[in-house]
């Protein structure tokens, strides 16, 4: 990973409060024989500090994968096409709270997350089990 990072100019300061650095940081991965190379952007309120930038997107990972990627699974949300008022935010935020009430169930049960979500979808008893109810 190579993170090359600047100074921000002062006229754009304004349009972005806070704003005190972006990165670039290029990455390699090699799988399977084939490699491949990705740029990646940031904008950043941290100062210009190219260890410090490459820390904080490598510590973002953990999130990326336990959250962003499980609700894309589970509940299929980059599919999701809501752009009425605020009812995407509400509706992200439904799923957020039964993907923790399905985490947070003390009882083990076979399948992942998606199965567990269909489960709750259609079982009034496992429903109530997660709420707390039954």
């Amino acid at each position: 990973m190579r993170v090359a990072t600047t100074e921000m100019r002062p006229h754009t300061l304004k349009q972005w409060p806070g704003l005190k650095s972006f990165a670039v940081i290029e990455s390699e991965r090699a799988a399977g024989g084939k490699t491949t190379h990705e740029q990646r952007l940031y904008i950043s309120s941290l100062a210009p500090d190219a260890a410090r930038m490459a820390a904080t997107v490598r510590a973002h990972w953990p999130v990326e994968n336990r959250l962003h990627w499980c609700m894309d699974i589970a509940f299929n949300d980059d599919q999701m096409r809501v752009r009425t008022r605020h009812a995407a935010h509400h509706l992200a935020s439904l799923k957020q709270l039964t993907l923790n009430l399905i985490r947070m169930d003390p009882v083990k049960r076979k399948g992942g997350i998606k199965a567990r979500r269909i489960i709750a979808a259609t079982s009034d008893n496992y429903r109530a089990h997660l709420l707390g109810l039954g």
